[in-house]
């Protein structure tokens, strides 16, 4: 059973292990973004702002197994999900899931109405990477599907849809995907 909870400045363990988390989760997806404990660590300081959220899911021993962050946009009804990773080992058992459903409840609470992402495409895991995607980048934005394991089809799968891409966003062939979900009740 996993427990969510805030991530706190006084946690410097348990911000070690959410920077550990973020260097070996994107190690592979060909992000320059973590590639170093102190980049890393960085960017988990960056996350714990008052303005921000940063949540961390816990395992039975305390341990980190999850992280996700976000940061207000637009006067706060719009959140940007930046960043969110699962260790490698506890992948695929739901915790993912509950960290977008408890990020989304956070930003509903703080009066957010939709949350937005960029997940890049750096090593060709989706059909749009590694491709020329100008002079029409929307018609590429409603074709795109992961061809091998990329995060898109997870997005999908709670509910975010993609609404844009930016080519060559990290180089030729290297696009960010947009996707977007609304979280606010009618």
């Amino acid at each position: 059973m996993i427990q969510i909870v805030d991530l706190g400045e006084t946690e410097p363990a348990r911000i070690a292990q959410v920077a550990a988390l973020l260097v070996d989760g994107f190690a592979d997806t060909g992000s320059t973004s973590w590639r170093t404990r102190d980049a890393a660590l960085e960017s988990v300081h960056e996350s714990l702002g008052v303005d921000r959220i940063s949540r961390v899911a816990l395992d039975d021993s305390g341990a980190a197994v999850g992280w996700i962050a976000g940061l207000p946009t637009y006067d706060g009804y719009v959140w940007e999900l930046h960043p969110m990773v699962v260790r490698r080992d506890c992948q695929r058992r739901g915790i993912g899931r509950a960290l977008i459903a408890d990020f989304e409840a956070r930003v509903r609470e703080r009066g957010g109405s939709t949350i937005y992402l960029g997940t890049d495409d750096e090593n060709g895991r989706t059909n749009i990477g590694g491709r020329e995607l100008y002079p029409d980048p929307l018609h590429a934005a409603t074709t795109v599907a992961s061809t091998a394991g990329h995060p898109v089809e997870f997005y999908r799968k709670v509910g975010f849809v993609v609404v844009g891409v930016l080519p060559d966003a990290n180089g030729f062939g290297k696009p960010d995907i947009f996707m977007a979900k609304r979280v606010a009740r009618s």
